[in-house]
């Protein structure tokens, strides 16, 4: 029986993995992402190709590493996970620039290692602390839970995000040295490390939380069999997930949503250039985004223990829906209110799939499950991405040479000009997916 007097923070495991993922997550180097790459001089293509190969490696590593973890247990592979993201942070922090094979090889390296920590830990430190609930008697926790993680990962993406970006800035860090008497001014190939210590500070930090984790009983005692079942385990979590509807649609509708507000949500500093933000805001406006996470996970926790999935669901739609719809009005400055509409629906969407998946998958092979929905999530995410790439080269291609345009005004318009493509593919993509699942569902209370 559950000790009605205790709450799901008096249980280390969950401290200790809030800690994780604000350490994990919020990396100093985010608001400068692009640019430093560069600045480390590494041309664009480049900068692609390395993305690219840290989405496959995630792709390729996420289901497999869910299923170890089921195997091996959940607290080893988040110290593999926080391990990994030591020396990956590491070896770019303290990388010399002498030579630019050298510089792309060791990067290479870099995106590799960041993504095999990212399909790592995904799902297994999720689902070590929702066993942690469990076995304490406090499962329905897990949505006050995840309404304090959400929190404390915005206000981390906000410290991240602001002192990034200062930080990176020589002269801002001039104008510092001079306030403290240091008479210093340092040059960019000096400060353009330091959100990269800073991230590798962080590093060490969550390696630590992971340290202090302990393996929940339930997990622990299911976790002794032989890495030889790693296939059958992944197998059998595939195989449940399609004989569950309940848990594949909440992973199709996740799936939909994610993936189509993730790929605005890369779009955004285009976005906002084209209603008349100046790139010197670029950076408060994702602290503004960020900042959602504190109000927004509340509200879905709200809805979550009180209303059914389908409220939760039509909620989620109906902002999304609304927030891209009016989008495409790209108004100046007004167009921020939109973008924030759509974003919120990004919240909501983390916090329900979170929220329901966990409730319903057994603790063998949740972190197994977890991970398939991270698959699913980058799946989606990748191919709207190649989709996306095609519809502008063909809006581009569109335009008459007579006209005369520079080649940044006709990307500018071809942006705006196929902007309604990401509406009307959710709206027609949601609408499938609602009425094969009514039908699917016909008579149930359930979605």
């Amino acid at each position: 029986m559950a000790d009605r007097s205790k709450t799901a923070f008096d249980i280390p495991n969950i401290r200790w993995f809030i800690a994780f993922r604000v350490f994990f997550n919020s990396r100093f180097y985010y608001p400068v992402f692009t640019i430093l790459f560069l600045d480390f001089g590494l041309t664009v293509a480049q900068f692609s190709v390395l993305n690219a190969v840290w989405a496959a490696t995630i792709v390729l590593a996420e289901v497999p590493s869910g299923a170890v973890a089921d195997i091996i247990g959940r607290k080893r592979l988040l110290n593999f996970a926080a391990g990994v993201m030591i020396f990956e942070i590491g070896i770019i922090s303290f990388m010399p620039r002498i030579d630019p094979v050298l510089i792309f090889s060791v990067f290479l390296v870099n995106r590799v290692l960041s993504g095999l920590a990212e399909a790592a830990a995904s799902g297994a430190d999720e689902a070590l602390a929702y066993d942690s609930l469990t076995e304490a008697g406090m499962a329905d926790q897990w949505g006050r839970v995840l309404e304090v993680l959400m929190r404390y990962q915005a206000i981390g993406f906000v410290i991240a995000m602001t002192v990034g970006a200062v930080v990176y800035d020589p002269h801002l860090m001039g104008r510092l040295a001079d306030l403290m008497g240091l008479g210093v001014t340092p040059a960019q190939e000096v400060t353009m490390r330091f959100p990269l210590y800073l991230t590798f500070i962080l590093a060490l930090l969550a390696f630590v939380s992971t340290l202090k984790m302990t393996e929940p009983e339930q997990a622990a005692a299911s976790s002794e069999r032989s890495v030889k079942q790693t296939l059958a385990v992944t197998l059998n979590a595939g195989i449940w997930i399609m004989k569950t509807p309940f848990v594949l649609w909440v992973m199709l509708f996740g799936m939909l949503l994610d993936g189509t507000i993730r790929m605005v949500i890369t779009l955004s500093s285009q976005y906002y250039r084209m209603i008349g933000i100046p790139e010197s805001l670029f950076g408060i406006m994702g602290s503004v985004v960020a900042l959602m996470g504190v109000v927004v996970p509340k509200i879905a926790r709200q809805i979550a223990e009180n209303r059914s999935p389908q409220t939760a669901l039509l909620i989620t739609a109906g902002l999304a829906v609304a927030g891209l719809v009016a989008m495409n009005g790209f108004w100046h400055w007004v167009g921020i209110v939109p973008a924030l509409v759509t974003f919120a629906a990004m919240n909501l969407t983390g916090f329900f799939v979170s929220f329901y998946i966990n409730r319903e998958t057994d603790s063998r092979q949740r972190a197994t499950v977890l991970s398939f929905k991270g698959l699913s999530y980058n799946v989606s995410y990748g191919l709207l991405g190649v989709a996306y790439a095609l519809v502008l080269k063909l809006a581009k291609a569109g335009v008459d040479p007579a006209v005369g345009l520079s080649g940044k005004t006709i990307e500018n318009q071809a942006f705006v000009d196929t902007f309604f493509w990401f509406p009307l593919f959710f709206a027609v993509n949601f609408l499938v997916l609602a009425a094969v699942c009514a039908v699917r569902f016909k008579g149930r209370k359930q979605l």
